[in-house]
């Protein structure tokens, strides 16, 4: 059966013999160069999903633990991916309009999921013309960032290293899809996952329960 890179199976595997490849060098990589400029963008889910690593009770929101965290790490620049999806809905949205206008595929569907749009890929080839031809929350964050926010800041988008945080393994295999590149490089150069940060900041010495809360 064809991988579509979901991850279920490093969630479910029952005896951790599956785990998610460990991207995490390369950003440690990139925070200790003084020339490149390190952003991260976290997903809405990792706020709920983090303290478990930690002892905390299933579900709590570290939102500001997890914000403070991330700029001790040496992030630069810590943005919400919240932002990114309300991008897509209105992407999304003038998508639709102009589909409904000039006779376009109808329905259109759209999902976040890598993992999805890699299913209909392989097993229902028939209705790609019916997804949204939108990128991600992930990728139009990491978009954004590379172009709008490189221009604001007055910095080269090859100097910037844009990290993602993401709750499923797909989104490392999105980043490397073709067109991701808005600014001529990566819109996102390094998807990890929640444990992922949750080794970053253990290996970093943070008592991250005792951390103040900070905003994006």
């Amino acid at each position: 059966v064809p991988c579509i890179s979901c991850g279920q199976c490093t969630a479910v595997c029952p005896t951790g013999a599956l785990v998610e490849k460990d991207d995490t060098a390369p950003i440690w990589e990139a925070i200790n160069n003084p020339e490149k400029h390190v952003v991260v963008q976290v997903a809405p889910a990792i706020r709920a999903t983090l303290g478990e690593a930690f002892g905390m009770p299933i579900g709590t929101n570290v939102e500001g633990k997890m914000v403070t965290a991330l700029r001790r790490l040496g992030f630069d620049k810590v943005f919400d991916t919240n932002f990114g999806a309300d991008l897509t809905i209105i992407e999304e949205a003038n998508e639709l309009v102009e589909r409904i206008k000039n006779g376009g595929v109808l329905p259109m569907i759209t999902s976040c999921s890598p993992g999805w749009v890699k299913f209909c890929e392989y097993f229902y080839p028939n209705m790609i013309d019916h997804l949204s031809s939108c990128k991600s929350p992930q990728q139009m964050t990491g978009a954004m960032v590379k172009t709008y926010y490189a221009e604001q800041m007055g910095l080269d988008p090859h100097n910037i290293v844009v990290v993602s945080v993401m709750p499923c393994t797909a989104k490392k295999f999105e980043i490397g899809r073709d067109d991701e590149n808005a600014a001529g490089v990566a819109d996102v150069d390094v998807a990890i996952t929640t444990r992922e940060l949750a080794r970053m900041i253990k290996r970093a010495g943070i008592n991250f329960t005792a951390l103040p809360d900070e905003q994006f």
